[in-house]
């Protein structure tokens, strides 16, 4: 099994000021390809901060971390770009998409950055990106125009468009309704499951239990880390949970 992210002894010091917090304390971590990873702690636990890290959105005071067998931990702020644009799929709780612009031209957002895309190129990817999440009837819709939960899968498309080596969320369902974050985990389950390589921060251990294993952080260091039996089918919950139209308001 390829490893597709390996950490290090990864130490991250944030100075501030006169106090100098250390966020990560010697963290080692491998990422396997076909992993579904979900990573758990308390605020101010580290896990964001190593998040960060994998995500080339950081680098860590000292260690090594290699995306793809590429030691990142020194790479220059443009070759970090290149990597994330590259290799890594992102998908945010606030979702991040531009508004006053719709879906499709969203999703075309990385491929810009890629001048072997054409244009037709781009709008072909992202309507295939966009319809793999059930969003193929809302290619022209605008962000303010689609649910909250539509709009995550948007964000979800976006992160699929370039084929990454790994899709990284962050809170992916902390703006969402119980029944529209199972929707959300069903769909990683089903990226999953046709080979994508997903790791997510949560602070919900019911959305942690969707994965196949899971990884604690506290005071900066992994202190669990272990496979999930039986994880949760976001699918089979979903039939379980009375549809929306029969719920009393």
């Amino acid at each position: 099994m390829n490893t597709v992210i390996r950490a290090s002894n990864i130490i991250k010091t944030f100075d501030l000021g006169e106090v100098k917090v250390r966020a990560l304390r010697g963290v080692d971590l491998e990422i396997n390809e076909g992993d579904f990873v979900a990573i758990l702690g308390h605020s101010g636990s580290g896990k964001s901060t190593f998040m960060n890290i994998i995500g080339c959105l950081d680098v860590p005071s000292s260690g090594e971390v290699y995306i793809d067998d590429n030691n990142v931990a020194n790479y220059s702020r443009d070759k970090l770009a290149t990597i994330r644009n590259k290799k890594i799929g992102f998908v945010f709780q606030s979702y991040n998409l531009l508004s006053r612009t719709t879906a499709l031209e969203n999703v075309e957002l990385p491929l810009l950055y890629n001048p072997e895309v054409s244009a037709v190129e781009r709008a072909d990817l992202s309507k295939k990106a966009l319809e793999r999440v059930g969003l193929g009837d809302r290619l022209s819709h605008l962000t303010n125009q689609l649910s909250g939960g539509q709009q995550q899968r948007v964000a979800i498309a976006r992160a699929l468009v370039n084929e990454p080596l790994v899709i990284l969320a962050d809170e992916p369902t902390g703006n969402l309704d119980t029944r529209t974050s199972y929707e959300i985990m069903g769909i990683f389950q089903e990226l999953n499951e046709a080979g994508k390589t997903i790791v997510i921060v949560t602070h919900e251990t019911d959305i942690a239990k969707m994965c196949k294993r899971n990884i604690v952080f506290k005071d900066g260091k992994v202190i669990k880390d272990f496979m999930v039996d039986k994880p949760i089918n976001a699918k089979e919950e979903l039939a379980k949970m009375p549809k929306q139209e029969d719920v009393l308001v």
